[in-house]
């Protein structure tokens, strides 16, 4: 159930206050971009001897790294209590700050899924030469326990990916062109983060009408990507100057249309239908024959829901196996039935069985 107040709104205010006035458990999932406490002791300088426009706002600095942790602690401790016990949480930083964000997660009983690699495609070059050009920057996943049923779209993912199994690494450009906000040719953020990073996260771990919240809202991305994808979102934003530039680039964000936004469902969330049902309901009788693909293999039907291949019997997935010389393998894939002319998966039979959503 969502908070009607809070539904779709921003506020300019201090996270760790404005935490607090939250209800337990309003959100499905967090996304949170703190400050990185980046520690830097000098000016960067371009070989051209100009200035870089480097992290270096008062937001960002803290007097050690306990009071750093202590802020941590206590931003992470108010997003457990407000994230519903079935939500997930995304914090991304750096070296500087990434793993001492980690432990602290974990100290607070948040169950940490995956670490994600963000590798810049078009990174900031290290200009002194003194280290690795820093070309990534890490995102944690975690769930609010170890027993939450959060939300993974498995299969939208797949798909998005080409229907290859998306890896922890994510190779992104760093915001930048039309996308980059700016006033008077300046960068409004210093660390506004590319749409579609968020885009990726959104469309993995929720679903729509899903609602998150930013608790270091910046420029506004995850509430533009939310509005887009058409889930709820609250934000809140310390620096006015960003929650003003945030709050008219979300007015004149267009939400996609309703009718393209359904995802694909996981397997695992479509109800179970083992080969057997087929047969007691009637849609395949005893003694059918079913074959692979290439009809060069056949197998026949029985009462009880096994097959038989020569001197093999079994379950649909342990003869294809067999006859493979595989581990395992998917059976309602790799077994056709006959219609007319030609060969289908029987896999179609059971979708036929399914429930629509």
């Amino acid at each position: 159930m969502i908070v009607k107040n809070l539904q779709n709104k921003i506020i300019n205010g201090d996270s760790l206050k404005e935490l607090k006035k939250i209800p337990d458990e309003t959100f499905d999932l967090i996304f949170a971009d703190p400050p990185y406490n980046l520690q830097l002791q000098n000016s960067l300088i371009r070989p051209d001897r100009s200035r870089v426009n480097a992290v270096d706002d008062k937001w960002d600095q803290f007097e050690s790294f306990k009071s750093y942790d202590e802020f941590t602690y206590e931003w992470l401790k108010q997003s457990n209590r407000v994230l519903k016990k079935d939500g997930s949480i995304w914090v991304i930083g750096s070296y500087h700050n990434i793993f001492r964000v980690g432990k602290i997660i974990q100290d607070l009983g948040f169950w940490i899924l995956n670490d994600v690699i963000w590798s810049k495609n078009n990174p900031m070059p290290n200009f002194r030469g003194t280290r690795f050009t820093n070309a990534h920057e890490t995102l944690i996943w975690a769930s609010k326990s170890k027993k939450s049923k959060y939300t993974f779209n498995y299969q939208s993912m797949k798909s998005f990916n080409d229907d290859l199994q998306m890896r922890s690494t994510w190779n992104l450009p760093i915001c930048n062109g039309k996308e980059r906000l700016k006033d008077n040719g300046t960068k409004v953020h210093s660390t506004q983060k590319p749409e579609a990073l968020l885009h990726r996260v959104v469309l993995a771990s929720t679903n729509k009408n899903d609602f998150i919240l930013d608790p270091f809202l910046g420029s506004g991305t995850t509430a533009v990507v939310s509005k887009k994808l058409g889930r709820s979102y609250f934000g809140i934003e310390k620096e006015k100057k960003y929650f003003e530039a945030a709050n008219k680039r979300i007015k004149n964000t267009k939400i996609i249309m309703d009718e393209y936004l359904d995802t694909l469902r996981n397997n695992k969330s479509k109800p179970r239908v083992p080969f057997g049902s087929l047969i007691e309901l009637g849609v395949i009788k005893p003694g059918t024959e079913i074959y692979d693909q290439k009809k060069k293999v056949f197998a026949k039907v029985m009462v009880d829901g096994s097959i038989k291949h020569k001197e093999n019997e079994g379950s649909i997935h342990k003869v294809a196996a067999q006859i493979l010389g595989a581990e395992s393998c998917n059976g309602w894939t790799y077994w056709h039935y006959q219609v007319g002319n030609s060969l289908k998966p029987i896999d179609e039979l059971r979708q036929r069985l399914r429930p629509r959503a």
